[in-house]
């Protein structure tokens, strides 16, 4: 079992992404207790899956 912290890395997504994902239950995880983890099983199944957090676009200056 993976942490949070593990598994953002493991998954090179940013964890308050993956911590948010899973508390909202659309991602694969396990809850002990109050704990958040991730199984290989979940990691594989995440990256099966495709899950990414949008990719921010900055916008250019305005032009006058």
């Amino acid at each position: 079992m993976h942490t949070p912290t593990e598994a953002a890395t493991l998954l090179t997504v940013p964890e308050s992404w993956l911590r948010r994902q899973a508390g909202q239950r659309k991602l694969p995880c396990t809850f002990l207790g109050r704990h958040l983890r991730f199984s290989d099983a979940d990691l594989q199944a995440i990256i099966t899956a495709g899950a990414r957090p949008a990719r921010t676009t900055s916008r250019r200056p305005r032009r006058d």
